[in-house]
C-alpha cells in the first residue's frame, strides 16, 4: 500500500463535531497505516479549496505518495477507497472512490447513528456529484491547478475543479464502483454576495473548460499558501 496522508478540512462548528468524528474514526479503521490530520487555513470565510491545497503541500512535504481530501461529513465503503488508493499512486488522473453519491439527510443519518448498516440507511442519491473524497499523488493535484481558494464560503470550488481536471489533463476524474455517504448537518448559508461570486467564478470556469489556455489564464495566482493549521483528526 502507498503511503498516504488524509487531509480532512476542518474548522470546529458545534453542529458539524459528530460527523467530523465519525469520519476521521472511519478513515483510522479502513487505514490503519495512514496519518489522518485536519486541515484548516487563515482565510475568513472558510475555504474548503484552501484547505484541499494546504493539505496537498503537507503530503507533498513529508514524501505521502498519495493524498485522501476527505470531506469532514463524508464515510467512504473500504473497498471503493482502498481501490481508488492503489490506483491514483501511479496514475496522471484524479480519483473518486465512488459511483453513487448517497446524502443521508436527517432520517438516514438517525438510522445510521442508531445502528443501522450504511448501505441501508434511507437516502437521496446526488446525481453527477464530484465531491466528498478525492484520491490523487500531489504532483497530479498540481498539474491541473489544484483548487481555486477565491471560492470562500460554501459552493462553487468542485464544479470549477472538474472542469479545471478535465480540460487540462485531458480526461475526467477515475472512478471506483462503490458508494459514499453524506452525513446530516446544518446547512451552510446559500445566499450573499460571497455566494453570489462563488457562482459567477464557476461559470467563468466553464466558458473556459474547452480551452487549456484560457483555463491555465484562468486558475493562475488562484493558489495562495495561505498559512494552515492543522491537528490530528480526530
Amino acid at each position: 500500500m502507498p503511503r498516504v496522508l488524509v487531509g480532512i478540512p476542518w474548522r470546529p462548528q458545534p453542529h458539524r463535531v459528530y460527523a467530523h468524528d465519525l469520519t476521521a474514526a472511519r478513515y483510522r479503521e479502513l487505514l490503519p497505516n495512514a496519518t489522518v490530520i485536519d486541515v484548516d487555513t487563515i482565510h475568513e470565510p472558510f475555504c474548503l479549496a484552501g484547505c484541499r491545497n494546504q493539505a496537498v503541500r503537507l503530503a507533498e512535504a513529508a514524501g505521502f505518495d498519495v493524498v485522501v481530501l476527505g470531506d469532514a461529513d463524508t464515510l467512504p465503503e473500504p473497498g471503493p477507497l482502498r481501490a481508488a488508493i492503489e490506483a491514483a499512486a501511479t496514475s496522471d488522473v484524479v480519483h473518486l472512490p465512488y459511483t453513487e453519491y448517497r446524502s443521508l439527510r436527517q432520517a438516514g443519518t438517525s438510522q445510521f447513528l442508531a445502528g443501522m448498516p450504511l448501505e441501508d440507511c434511507r437516502h437521496l442519491v446526488v446525481d453527477g456529484a464530484c465531491s466528498g473524497i478525492y484520491v490523487v499523488r500531489p504532483d497530479t493535484w498540481w498539474r491541473h491547478g489544484g483548487q481555486d481558494e477565491r471560492f470562500l464560503g460554501w459552493g462553487g470550488e468542485d464544479a470549477a475543479w472538474y472542469a479545471a481536471h478535465t480540460c487540462l489533463l485531458g480526461a475526467e476524474p477515475v472512478r471506483h464502483e462503490g458508494r459514499v455517504y453524506a452525513l446530516h448537518h446544518e446547512g451552510a448559508q446559500k445566499e450573499g454576495d460571497q455566494y453570489t461570486a462563488n457562482f459567477a467564478l464557476v461559470y467563468r470556469y466553464h466558458q473556459a473548460q474547452h480551452d487549456p489556455d484560457a483555463m491555465r489564464s484562468l486558475i493562475t495566482g488562484s493558489v495562495t499558501c495561505a498559512k494552515s493549521t492543522l491537528s490530528t483528526g480526530g
